[in-house]
């Protein structure tokens, strides 16, 4: 099943942009659209007020297919976003993102995902109208030419000294710059990193948790 979502909130693109990119998407890509959803809102609602939207993911089973024009549509926040990616994902869901160009599935490397929500942060801290540098911004710092290999370093289990070892910079620098910039957050709650210590990285080691389920749970063992 292919669904092409789209989200109608004030402020996000217009659902006929929406629809018309999605719809030369999924031709150039021999995708034939099953199913489009509609997610309208006269706000911008946070993920755990959007009901109509967890009921969807509720839905998602494996080898279906979800397009969308961007990936504000699923969220403009990082953090939501990657509850939702990760929810999606651990149901074997592909996630195609036409402004992006990129297929998400379970083999997708966190490496590939972390500059767009890089970019999903700038854009919103573009949206104040504050003079000089938006509160909770972060500058630039040296280690962001390092970036891509202090993820990989991280999701293949390093520790951040080992880490600042291998690139010769200092541990304390280094822990700092990876807590202002929430990488292991995003890697620890991403769908890549739940697997259990001395076990080849193969995907059959790989446990993939929704955040939905999971929340579900804890909720149910607090009530019995």
């Amino acid at each position: 099943m292919v669904y092409a979502y789209m989200r109608q909130v004030p402020g996000f693109p217009h659902l006929t942009t929406q629809q018309s990119d999605i719809l030369s998407f999924s031709l150039k890509e021999s995708l034939k659209i099953d199913k489009e959803v509609v997610e309208y809102a006269t706000k911008n609602l946070l993920l755990d007020e959007r009901k109509e939207f967890e009921s969807f993911l509720k839905t998602m089973q494996e080898g279906n297919t979800v397009i969308v024009s961007s990936l504000l549509v699923l969220s403009d926040k990082v953090e939501e976003l990657i509850k939702v990616i990760n929810c999606m994902l651990s149901h074997n869901v592909d996630l195609w993102v036409v402004d992006s160009n990129i297929l998400m599935n379970k083999e997708t490397n966190m490496v590939e995902i972390f500059p767009l929500l890089n970019v999903l942060r700038t854009e919103e801290k573009g949206k104040t109208n504050q003079i000089g540098r938006p509160k909770g911004s972060k500058s630039s710092s040296k280690f962001d030419v390092h970036q891509r290999e202090i993820i990989t370093y991280l999701g293949q289990g390093m520790s951040v000294s080992a880490i600042a070892r291998e690139l010769e910079v200092s541990r304390s620098s280094l822990k700092d710059y990876i807590e202002s910039r929430g990488i292991k957050e995003l890697i620890e709650g991403s769908w890549i990193e739940m697997h259990k210590a001395n076990t080849n990285r193969g995907m059959d080691n790989i446990v993939l948790i929704c955040p939905f389920e999971q929340d579900r749970k804890e909720k149910k063992q607090k009530v019995s």
